[in-house]
């Protein structure tokens, strides 16, 4: 049966700090009791990831980086999602941020930025002036798996330990199932 474990060996993340990308291992204080998995870079995309490893999808969280522009002003951010939902991107993240125009940032510019791998970009590591909006699904949902920077591996942590990330918000921001 899927759960958010799965069938994975989840290892204490502090102790382990060669499976995440470099940013990642250095803010893992402000998640302790973060646990990470070494998986299959091949099988790092949610829906192969959860199928190989019996994660239930409801226990995965997506990290979106998205760019939003205000005229000369642009801000970046990372949106929290559980793999079971959309982000309301285009109202409530335009605008929670305040800004006229949002997009999905370019993957090459999130990752030169990050410092992490597209495909593991996680909100933990991520530059202190970037918002982390943390949809309420996942603030509520338990235990999570999310991304460790790199696509080898995942961090498992309580989805309440993302709103006390710097700059994080909770917010409503669901419209309905992914599809």
């Amino acid at each position: 049966m899927a759960s958010p474990e799965g069938n994975l060996t989840w290892l204490p993340a502090a102790e382990h700090p060669a499976l995440l990308a470099p940013p990642v291992a250095r803010a893992l204080g402000q998640v302790p009791g973060a646990r990470v998995a070494q998986i299959d870079a091949s099988l790092a995309d949610t829906a192969a990831f959860c199928q190989a490893y019996d994660v239930a999808p409801e226990a995965s969280a997506n990290c979106v980086v998205v760019e939003g522009r205000r005229g000369e002003i642009t801000t970046l951010a990372a949106v929290m999602v559980l793999a079971t939902d959309r982000a309301d991107i285009n109202r409530t993240v335009r605008k929670h941020l305040g800004v006229r125009r949002i997009s999905f940032a370019d993957q090459a510019r999130a990752e030169q930025l990050t410092g992490m791998q597209q495909g593991g970009i996680t909100p933990v590591g991520l530059p202190d002036d970037w918002p982390v909006l943390v949809d309420e699904h996942v603030a509520s949902a338990g235990l999570v798996v999310i991304g460790a920077g790199v696509r080898g591996a995942k961090l498992l942590l309580d989805g309440a330990d993302l709103t006390r990330l710097p700059r994080a918000r909770v917010l409503a921001m669901t419209i309905g199932a992914a599809g």
